[in-house]
């Protein structure tokens, strides 16, 4: 089985399994911009709860979120953990919004994806996984989003080696597979769904829907 075949059949039975899971949730391209840097060493089920502070508070606008004072957002955005930190990211994250597009977020998603990414790279607080999260999702742009989840999963099925970093990871599925955004995108909320459900410290192998790919 070439690596392409073997990816598609990863695909075809996760989707089998558990169906399209409609990720990002999200009210708009915006929200999952904010999203996606809240999310960042915690919880979705937390983040959920300062979107919907944000939201309460009218603040899921680039302008809005522009203006507030840094201390008080900080203090809304709270139960997403590190709160002051991730004030300080979107305060950036704006900044940079507003400078680039003027905050308009149909303007930033006509850019070119290479260019788009590196310039997502330069804004401090934004690494390749929220900068591919939010050219995925928000931008619908054709990049695959690697993480932890994607690591373990592919390292216990033997696919990758322990020396393998993002890039080349994110390379595995970018080289074998067509760019299209809605496979990405699916495939990457699969992957978190099966690493949440069995591919976690301790392994529910026997349960999971890649089974037959070790038995094979």
């Amino acid at each position: 089985m070439s690596r392409r075949e073997e990816l598609l059949k990863m695909y075809e039975l996760l989707n089998g399994y558990f169906g399209d899971l409609q990720w990002w949730p999200a009210d708009d391209p915006f929200e999952i911009m904010v999203g996606a840097i809240l999310t960042q060493n915690t919880a979705w089920t937390n983040v959920e709860k300062a979107i919907q502070a944000l939201r309460e508070s009218r603040l899921l606008t680039p302008a809005a979120l522009s203006s507030i004072p840094e201390d008080e957002l900080a203090r809304i955005i709270r139960p997403s953990g590190y709160y002051h930190l991730k004030a300080g990211r979107l305060k950036a994250f704006v900044r940079f919004m507003m400078m680039e597009y003027s905050g308009n977020v149909e303007t930033m998603k006509v850019e070119d994806l290479s260019r788009l990414r590196d310039k997502l790279l330069g804004v401090k607080g934004i690494g390749p996984e929220t900068a591919d999260s939010i050219l995925l999702y928000a931008c619908q742009k054709p990049v695959f989003i690697s993480d932890a989840y994607t690591r373990r999963i592919l390292l216990r099925h033997g696919m990758i080696g322990n020396d393998a970093d993002y890039h080349s990871i994110q390379a595995l599925f970018m080289d074998h597979l067509q760019p299209d955004v809605a496979l990405f995108n699916r495939y990457h909320a699969l992957i978190v769904n099966t690493g949440k459900t069995f591919c976690r410290g301790t392994a529910e192998c026997a349960a999971c829907p890649l089974a037959i790919l070790q038995a094979g």
